[in-house]
């Protein structure tokens, strides 16, 4: 089992798909999988909002981020977000870990695959 690591850099189905469909693919093959948001992708955690990006021919985003959540994923925030973004801990989605970017680092040192989108 493998430790697949992403950064999540803006809050577009551009940056968003491709990393919940790899992330979806990393955690179903049995790799723990963190993704961290920059507060350039933070608006997208904001409650409802991953359920309302919708893409021709891509899958469900809601469906996405349900599947990787229960097989185990982690979805961290940058805490700078929270200023950066004017947002609040309460607009943000159930389960979504907020951190310093210290933290993160700590957690991925021993990915043995990374991905920023």
């Amino acid at each position: 089992m493998s430790k697949v690591a992403m950064v999540c850099n803006g809050s577009e189905p551009k940056n968003l798909y491709p990393a919940f469909i790899l992330g979806s693919s990393a955690v179903a093959s049995g790799d723990d999988l963190i993704i961290f948001f920059t507060p350039g992708a933070a608006p997208a955690l904001k409650k409802g909002e991953l359920e309302k990006i919708k893409a021709k021919g891509m899958p469900d985003m809601a469906d996405l981020v349900e599947g990787v959540t229960a097989l185990g994923a982690r979805i961290l925030l940058c805490e700078l977000a929270f200023e950066a973004k004017d947002m609040k801990k309460d607009e943000i989605r159930d389960g979504v870990e907020v951190v310093g970017a210290t933290t993160f680092m700590a957690e991925i040192s021993d990915a043995q695959i990374t991905f920023s989108f």
